[in-house]
């Protein structure tokens, strides 16, 4: 499996950087279905934290700075105590939370319901994504409505999720390391997937400029939602 996180490493930061969400839930559950939630997230969280702090730098010059300084002081304290809860939470509750997060991202993708929050909210909505975030991950699938609700487009759209992504991690990184779910072998998985979503992060910056238009985003993000349900439910009951 080890040397599988090279491969799932680029395609997670291809994915995220083409449709500005999804890699990063779609790694954490296909993890997460052969080593158990509590890793997952632990392997996963530091490699999300650089890979999209490297996405930001590539997407310095267009990134909404106003409405991610204004998530950030929500999401940094909501993702660090959602943090410690994820140290002490039976790991079939984790999965659990996984699997509903992904319905309702999915649901919302259907036109089951709609969520559009006011661009004043972007604080306490920072909170409680950031808590949900670090015991169920998939940041990116809840900050998206978000951004997208703020009038956030194209590049501008990836690069404030990804400066949103960089202050929910922080957060729970600190809280994983507080509550020992930092290893040596979680921090190994989580260097050789930092790399390799570097590079993904490259490679889909290369091809959203060259053959992804607005049309064929929305088909790709609705792709990965679909996948990381499949995945979720594959791995419901392991722990």
């Amino acid at each position: 499996m080890l040397a599988l996180l090279p491969v799932f490493g680029v395609l997670a930061g291809v994915l995220t950087t083409m449709a500005g969400l999804g890699g990063g839930i779609l790694l954490l559950l296909g993890l997460s279905f052969v080593w158990g939630p509590a890793a997952a997230l632990a392997s996963t969280a530091p490699a999300m934290l650089f890979g999209n702090l490297h996405r930001l730098w590539l997407l310095r010059d267009v990134f909404d700075r106003e409405a991610a300084k204004a998530f950030a002081w929500g999401a940094v304290p909501g993702s660090f105590l959602g943090g410690l809860m994820a140290a002490w939470m039976p790991e079939g509750v984790l999965r659990w939370l996984m699997l509903v997060m992904t319905a309702a991202a999915l649901g919302r993708a259907f036109g089951l319901y709609t969520w559009k929050p006011r661009a004043a909210a972007m604080t306490p909505a920072g909170l409680g994504i950031g808590a949900i975030s670090a015991t169920a991950g998939g940041a990116g699938l809840l900050v998206g409505p978000l951004f997208m609700a703020a009038g956030l487009t194209g590049k501008r759209f990836v690069g404030t999720i990804a400066a949103a992504a960089v202050a929910l991690h922080a957060g729970r990184v600190a809280a994983y390391g507080l509550g020992g779910m930092m290893t040596q072998e979680t921090v190994v998985r989580a260097t050789v997937l930092t790399v390799a979503v570097m590079g993904g992060n490259v490679v889909g910056l290369w091809l959203r400029d060259r053959v992804l238009d607005e049309r064929r985003a929305e088909r790709l993000e609705l792709g990965a939602l679909v996948v990381c349900m499949g995945l979720s439910m594959l791995g419901v009951g392991k722990g």
